[in-house]
Formats: C-alpha cells, sequence, structure tokens
C-alpha cells in the first residue's frame, strides 16, 4: 500500500507541474530565467498484419525546459520529459518480457534505461498495462570568458551537419525514426569551446557514459570558399576516429555532408576501419522544399540486413550503426499548403535488399501554440529485410507549447 501511494503520489505532482509551470514563467522583463517546454498527447497504432492484432499504445508526455542566467557569463540548463505510455503494446510487451522463450526487456525497461554517466531517468509507476516515468536530458551550466565557453553537466554536443545521417555525431547519436524526440538525447560531458575568429572555433569534449566508457575528441571548425568545414579527431569507447564534414551551397541548393573513420585501438594494426559517410542536397523553391541524401557503411552487409534500429530509441545507437545495410538513400519532399498547414513526405531505400521506409505526415498549425499532427512509418519488404518485418504504425498527435 504504501508503495501504491508514492506512485500516486508522483503522478499527481507531475500533472500539477503539466499546468501550473506555464503560469509561473511569466513575461517578467528583469527576469532572470525563462521556462519553456510543451503537453502533448501521442496515439500510435502498429499494424504488423491487417488481418491480424492491431497493438496500440498512448503516450501522454510533458517537457521542461528551465534556463538561468544571472549573470552574462553564467548560465544554467534543466531540461526533463515526463511520461506515460499505457494500451496493449504495453501489456504485449510486459508478456513477452516474461517468456523465457524470447528473453527481451520489456518496453519498459527499455525507455528507463539512462545511457550517462549519471541515472537521470526514475521510474515512477510501472503496471501491467502502463508505465510512467521521468528523465532529466538536460543539467548543465556553462562559464564564458571573452573567447572561452566551459560547459559542462548533461548537454547536447552537436558535431553533426547532415540533417538524416550523421557520422561526425559521436557523443549522442540520434535515432530518425523517433520523430517525437525533437531536442534530442544528451550526455553526461565537459565541452569546451574556443573562438579563433568568427567563423572559426576549436572545440574540445569528453564524455562518460553508464558502463564507464569514455569518448574524447577534438574538433576544428573554420570557413573556406564560402563553405564551412570541419576535422575531428579523438576516440569512441574503443574505437579511434577521424572525422570530416562540410556545408555549403551549389547554385543555391544545400550540400552538406560528414564522414568518420572508426578502428579498434586495441587491434589497430591486425584489423580494417570502417568508413560511415552521408552526403545530402536539399533546396527550397517557393512553397517547396526537396531533399535527397545517401550513406555508405562499409560494415554493412549488402544482403538482408534484418530489422534495423527502428526500436531503439535510446540505446545501441552510435555513429557506427546507423543501419545495417552497407547503402541507404534517402528523399524527402514538402509542401506547404497553406501557412498553417504543411505536408511532408519522406523514405529510405535499401539498394541491395530492396526494401523500403515511407513516411507521409500532416502538421496543423491550430494556433499560435498548438499543433495537430497526423503521422504514419509504413515498412514494405521481404522478411528479413531492413525494413520488411515491421508493417505500418500510424500516429496522431496534439501538442501545446509554451
Amino acid at each position: 500500500m504504501p508503495d501504491l501511494i508514492m506512485k500516486t503520489l508522483g503522478c499527481f505532482l507531475i500533472c500539477l507541474m503539466l499546468f501550473t509551470i506555464p503560469a509561473i514563467a511569466g513575461n517578467g522583463k528583469d527576469r532572470k530565467y525563462s521556462i519553456n517546454g510543451h503537453i502533448q498527447d501521442l496515439q500510435m497504432e502498429w499494424i504488423q498484419d491487417y488481418k491480424g492484432s492491431w497493438q496500440s499504445m498512448n503516450t501522454i508526455s510533458n517537457r521542461l525546459d528551465l534556463r538561468w542566467y544571472p549573470k552574462s557569463w553564467f548560465r544554467a540548463h534543466a531540461g526533463m520529459r515526463n511520461i506515460m505510455n499505457y494500451g496493449g503494446l504495453v501489456e504485449y510487451s510486459n508478456i513477452l518480457s516474461k517468456n523465457p522463450l524470447f528473453n527481451t526487456p520489456s518496453f519498459h525497461d527499455i525507455m528507463v534505461q539512462d545511457e550517462g554517466y549519471f541515472d537521470l531517468t526514475f521510474s515512477i509507476a510501472d503496471e501491467r498495462s502502463f508505465f510512467v516515468y521521468s528523465t532529466f536530458d538536460r543539467a548543465n551550466v556553462q562559464f564564458t570568458r571573452k573567447n572561452f565557453v566551459v560547459t559542462m553537466g548533461r548537454q547536447r554536443i552537436n558535431w553533426s551537419v547532415n540533417l538524416v545521417w550523421t557520422p561526425n555525431d559521436i557523443f549522442n547519436t540520434f535515432n530518425y525514426f523517433n520523430f517525437d524526440y525533437a531536442e534530442r538525447p544528451g550526455c553526461d560531458a565537459v565541452l569546451l569551446q574556443y573562438y579563433t575568429g568568427a567563423t572559426s572555433s576549436l572545440q574540445l569534449a569528453g564524455k562518460i557514459d553508464h558502463n564507464e566508457e569514455i569518448t574524447a575528441a577534438a574538433l576544428y571548425k573554420f570557413l573556406l570558399w564560402n563553405y564551412d568545414f570541419q576535422f575531428l579527431a579523438g576516440t569512441m569507447t574503443e574505437d579511434a576516429v577521424f572525422g570530416f564534414g562540410w556545408s555549403g551551397q551549389i547554385k543555391g541548393a544545400g550540400f552538406n555532408g560528414e564522414m568518420s573513420y572508426f578502428r579498434d585501438i586495441n587491434n589497430f594494426s591486425d584489423t580494417t576501419g570502417q568508413l560511415v559517410a552521408s552526403a545530402g542536397i536539399n533546396y527550397t523553391l517557393n512553397k517547396w522544399y526537396f531533399q535527397v541524401s545517401g550513406l555508405l557503411n562499409t560494415s554493412g552487409t549488402s544482403g538482408p540486413a534484418s530489422m534495423g534500429n527502428f526500436i531503439e530509441f535510446n540505446s545501441n545507437i552510435t555513429a557506427r550503426n546507423f543501419t545495417l545495410a552497407r547503402y541507404s538513400a534517402f528523399g524527402q519532399v514538402s509542401y506547404q499548403v497553406t501557412p498553417l498547414i504543411k505536408a511532408d513526405l519522406s523514405a529510405i531505400y535499401n539498394p541491395d535488399d530492396k526494401s523500403v521506409f515511407v513516411g507521409p505526415s500532416i502538421d496543423f498549425s491550430l494556433t499560435n501554440n498548438i499543433g495537430f499532427l497526423a503521422t504514419s512509418q509504413i515498412f514494405m519488404g521481404n522478411d528479413g529485410t531492413e525494413f520488411g518485418d515491421y508493417g505500418s504504425i500510424y500516429y496522431l498527435r496534439l501538442k501545446y507549447s509554451f
């Protein structure tokens, strides 16, 4: 009974925050802090077989971002997510996790696993058909002295320049399929930035994860020929890594890309390395937006790539394994139907096993701070291919931002 009381109290406190924080934020001129975030409801329907069982799940979530800037040289940032998942998919995952034939973790256990050195993810309730948890993905302080900036704590270190696959993002890689996480994950790290000029900087970063493994690297960025270039070198857990990236334009079209080369430190002379490279072009024409991108993974398979990384929302995704395939191609077309309605169609194609992912969506701005999204993730291909085992997933999302 005391355990149930504590769980109920935890849920009550989260609900209280959802509705009181926006009012507290205010708009004072002399305010030394800001509070923003969102509250949303996401309905999901997963259909692997239209004639079989359909798996449903509803997610009620809230994000809070608190920024405090008492001095010009000091800032602090705390960001948290409060999430409740419930429905048939949660119950189904619990059943599988208790079956010794499958030996898989439950959906709850996957989502509450904190990848950082500090465990800042807290389970509030875990029952047969629902679970509730809170997680901090930002908790850092920043000090500035002239051209020198130091950021310590849980933060996002964004070294990527490409829009889909990001091999230079060695500290906190994100999963493209997790479309509902716009802020993207952070890591427990120290970041040193020294601005050597208006368009150049040197960055040094180091992070430690939940396995006490270290990722540390240096990045140098500069402008040349109207292109932004960057070079990086360091270690990612057990690999040495060397990277390069660029961003510029060709005849009005954005042209960017990045690549990283990984090689086992402990067996440097006895192993071949792995190259992960991506490049893309994007172009805007009136109300239209076009984007194409490609990925090369020299350690990927040229045969059936099996099930890819869709399920791995917050674990096991690194700059080395965006996909199990050797080659991938991405395309996207967006159209601004009206100032308040945007339609989008994206796709990923595996040219070796011929499997395809298609993601249509339509986004409505109902008011200045309320949005409605209808989207789906459709996976097509033969069994054993990268996108052939998932079926189709459909989403409806109502979101209020403050």
